[in-house]
This record gives structure tokens, C-alpha cells and sequence, in this order.
């Protein structure tokens, strides 16, 4: 059974990897020989694949979840379920439905290679660069905080000149991430469901080990400053918390409980890590739903509050809710994949395939407690 699950899953994840490709930019050169083109002119049957793919994969993960639960997945297969997901998808094309990381790799041209402050200086304004004709915000400056620029650094140089292997450095430095998050995320709940639930969650696993997003490194950062607070290691606890910010501003949010844990330590008093966790997922939900403010929800924000909502997955509305986000999120992409468009009715159905699986699962919840109320009666 598990062997032929772990075959079909890995067939699975192979046939996404190569479907990924459709989506190559004609402007890619480096790529020039494997575009076809595909998603652009077939918008409607593309959509159609896309959507059944991400409903695929969430059987597969409900699978994944429920055996964990029931105690027929142990830690070897996470590790098997890790090493496939990890090795097909790192092949895969990272700009499928996000060019963020070539944002990343021309950010860190501009300093690395021109010399130049990114947070000045624009890629826009080194014309004729060949990064430019894919690149997409190329007319902004450096959006994320100083660390993520100097850690990628190393991604950037050791691609010694060559595209392909600059992209691939950055995706294998996403890849390290996410598996060190498993890991983390392991060590402080010691509950395999919660690793499981967290591992192979289509949107992380999408936004991760496809499009290279780098809030699992803010997040890695986040929480193993959490585990060091745990163990009572204050000094490097704070200077973790202090690089994740320095990755990404989000982290920020978290200041009130992290000042509230050094504040329980200090005063030698019992912490409950549960609570923390808990607290600590409502307050990355206030920064993922305050995102419009600067732009508009994107789908790799939920990594924000989906790493401290499974290692609390007893608190079944903030899971099942978690749990809806990552699944409605990830038909955000559909509408201008098949309309080609931001504008019309793309930004009305992205709300609604957002926020309709959570209200779904809130009326179930509504429903399920008045049920309760009038059954005791």
C-alpha cells in the first residue's frame, strides 16, 4: 500500500513538474528550446489541468494526513515522501505562477554584479541587461528587508555568470529551508501529524519548492527562534527573531508574544507553548490580511500563519480554517490564467475562491455549536 501510494504520488508530482513548463516566458531565452507556449494560447484547457492538479494533490495530502493520523505513516516515510517531493519538484519551472524569484536573482545582480544599492538603484536602469526581458517589476527597488539580499548572495555568485545555474542555487536554498522547517517543526511538536500536515501541504509545497518564495526563511528563522526560547537560549533566540524580521518585515508581528516569553522566562514562570503558538498564528493572520494595504493577498502568504497553526492542531478552527485558506488561496491564480487579465472579474472571483472555502467552514462550525446547544436542551 505504501509503496504503491508513494509511486503514485511520485508520478503525480512528476507530471506537475513537466505541466510547469508550459507556463515558460517567451521572452526566456535560456529556456528558448523547451517553450511551447502551451498555457498562453490554450488558456481554457491549461485552467482546466491546473485545477485538477491542486484538487489531486489535495486527495493526496488529505491521504498523507489521515494515515499519519491513524498511525500507518511513520518518520522513515516522511523522510521517502520528503526526498521525492524535494527531488522532482526542484526540476520544476519556478515562474509557473510567480516571477518573484527572478526578482531575486536580478536584485542580487545589482548589488552583487553592478555594485550598486539595490534599495536605490533600480534593475530597470541597467538597460540592455538580458535579465530585464523576463523580469517582471523590474521598475522597482528592493522590496525585502537587507539580509534576504546579502544571504542570496551566495546563490548569485556561485552561479558564476551561468542563468541556469544562479536559478537553480536560489531554488536549492529555498529547498534547505523548507526541509530545515520540517525539521524544526519536528523537534518542537514531536507530533507527526503536525510535521505531516505542514510537509506536504500543496500551497507550501507550491510556493516553496516551486516558485522559491523566501517566507520560509523568514519563517525558519521565526520559529527557531521559538525552539531556542523553549530551551532557554535567549541571546541567540532574539538574534534569530531579529534575521527573520531582517528577511522579511512580517515577523515584526510577533514582538508582543516574543516580548511576553522573555518576560515568562525572566520571571522564572511556566510557559504554555500551545498558547504561544496559537496567539502567534492570529497574529500573522492580522499581517496576512493587512497585505492589501501595501498590494493585495498573495497565496504564499499563508506560510505566515500556517507554520504555528499545525503545531497547535488540536484548536480545529483555527486548522480547519487554516486549512480552507490554503486550499481556496491556491485558485487565486485561475482566473488570470484563464482570462489573461488582472482586471474584469479576476480580482471578484479571487475573493470569492479565497474567502469562500473559510466562510464554508465557519458555518459548519456555527452550525455544528447551535446543534450542540439545542441537543443538551
Amino acid at each position: 500500500m505504501k509503496k504503491f501510494l508513494i509511486v503514485l504520488y511520485s508520478i503525480f508530482l512528476s507530471l506537475f513538474s513537466i505541466f510547469s513548463y508550459s507556463f515558460v516566458d517567451p521572452n526566456l531565452l535560456y529556456l528558448k528550446d523547451i517553450y511551447s507556449g502551451f498555457a498562453f494560447s490554450n488558456r481554457f484547457l491549461t485552467t482546466i489541468f491546473y485545477i485538477l492538479f491542486i484538487f489531486i494533490f489535495f486527495i493526496f495530502y488529505g491521504i498523507f494526513v489521515w494515515l499519519a493520523v491513524k498511525k500507518k505513516l511513520k518518520f522513515k516515510d516522511m523522510l521517502i515522501l520528503l526526498g521525492v517531493t524535494i527531488g522532482i519538484l526542484f526540476l520544476s519551472y519556478p515562474a509557473m505562477l510567480s516571477y518573484d524569484i527572478f526578482n531575486y536573482i536580478v536584485t542580487s545582480k545589482v548589488l552583487f554584479f553592478y555594485s550598486e544599492n539595490p534599495y536605490v538603484i533600480m534593475p530597470i536602469e541597467f538597460t540592455g541587461d538580458p535579465l530585464l526581458f523576463f523580469t517582471h517589476g523590474a521598475n522597482k527597488i528592493a522590496l525585502y528587508a537587507p539580509l534576504w539580499i546579502f544571504l542570496t548572495g551566495a546563490s548569485y555568485v556561485l552561479g558564476f555568470g551561468s542563468f541556469i545555474i544562479t536559478l537553480l542555487n536560489f531554488k536549492l536554498l529555498i529547498s534547505a529551508f523548507y526541509l530545515a522547517t520540517v525539521f524544526l517543526i519536528w523537534k518542537i511538536s514531536k507530533n507527526i501529524v503536525s510535521v505531516f500536515l505542514f510537509s506536504f501541504n500543496p500551497l507550501i509545497i507550491i510556493e516553496t519548492l516551486i516558485s522559491g518564495h523566501n517566507d520560509i526563511v523568514m519563517v525558519f528563522l521565526a520559529l527557531f527562534s521559538f525552539f531556542l526560547l523553549i530551551k532557554k537560549k535567549i541571546f541567540f533566540a532574539v538574534l534569530l527573531f531579529i534575521l527573520s524580521i531582517l528577511i522579511k518585515y512580517s515577523t515584526i508581528l510577533l514582538i508582543p508574544v516574543f516580548l511576553y516569553i522573555l518576560w515568562k522566562i525572566i520571571k522564572k514562570k511556566d510557559i504554555n507553548w500551545k498558547s504561544i503558538f496559537y496567539f502567534s498564528s492570529l497574529l500573522m493572520y492580522v499581517g496576512f490580511f493587512l497585505s492589501p494595504i501595501r498590494e493585495e493577498i498573495y497565496p504564499w502568504y499563508a506560510l505566515w500563519f500556517l507554520s504555528f497553526a499545525f503545531l497547535v492542531a488540536d484548536k480545529k478552527l483555527l486548522l480547519y480554517t487554516s486549512l480552507a485558506f490554503s486550499f481556496g488561496l491556491l485558485f487565486r491564480y485561475v482566473p488570470f490564467m484563464l482570462f489573461g487579465t488582472h482586471a474584469g472579474l479576476t480580482p471578484i472571483i479571487k475573493s470569492s475562491v479565497t474567502f469562500i472555502p473559510v466562510l464554508l467552514v465557519l458555518f459548519y462550525f456555527i452550525v455544528k455549536k447551535l446543534w450542540e446547544r439545542i441537543s443538551s436542551r
